[in-house]
């Protein structure tokens, strides 16, 4: 599992700087658009802190359970932020919108879950 984790991180950092040196050197195919690679990279890159959460927990294997899920959705939610703020998105207003939802519901769901659990402890 551990692993496993490592190369989630190494993968998703990867994505997250995804620029033409990385693509030619992987191999992989060329975009010119940089948020999808970068929305997969914050993706993995959550995968691989879930697993290292998984990888520490003492116990029985139970799965990634909320600790997995803020992670993933977190690192989500904040590259897609990041894009918004930053990223020059040429796309219509309703695409804005629904991608503002989105940083909405992962960001704050996600930050509220950890709270409730942060109380419990």
């Amino acid at each position: 599992m551990l692993a496993d984790s490592l190369i989630n991180f190494l993968l998703g950092i990867m994505l997250l700087a995804y620029s033409d040196p990385i693509v030619h050197f992987l191999g992989i195919p060329v975009t010119e658009e940089r948020f999808y690679p970068n929305i997969l990279g914050a993706v993995l890159f959550g995968i691989g802190i879930a697993l290292l959460i998984e990888y520490k927990r003492k116990g029985i294997f139970i799965g990634l359970g909320l600790g997995g899920a803020i992670s993933i959705n977190m690192t989500g939610g904040m590259v897609l932020l990041f894009w918004l703020v930053f990223g020059d998105l040429a796309i219509p207003v309703q695409g804005t919108i629904i991608l503002w939802i989105l940083v909405f519901i992962l960001v704050g769901i996600s930050a509220m879950e950890l709270l409730v659990f942060l109380k419990k402890q």
